[in-house]
């Protein structure tokens, strides 16, 4: 599985902690019946911290291309990311 990066979101939380969270494409295969096709996932990653994957959510560029922008603006955190993929899905 290889990983793409795509962004570094930086974030303050409530006890005035400042955090970085690392968000990746992950780029995989996924059999088809007969056949492999390239499938994609997400990791967030807090830089020091915890991580949370979730694998073969799509085999769509496009589709895990918008899943990644909503997981950024929202600023999701490893903790909530099977939640926001869940309900997006």
């Amino acid at each position: 599985m290889r990983e793409l990066f795509l962004e570094t979101v930086v974030l303050t939380d409530q006890a005035g902690t400042v955090r970085c969270f690392d968000y990746f494409i992950l780029i995989g295969e996924m059999d088809v019946g007969p056949y492999s096709c390239e499938s994609y996932g997400i990791k967030v990653a807090e830089q020091g911290g915890g991580q949370a994957c979730v694998e073969n959510i799509t085999c769509s560029a496009s589709r895990i291309d918008e899943l990644c922008g909503l997981l950024v603006r929202s600023r999701v955190t490893p903790a909530g990311l099977e939640d926001v993929v869940s309900d997006w899905l």
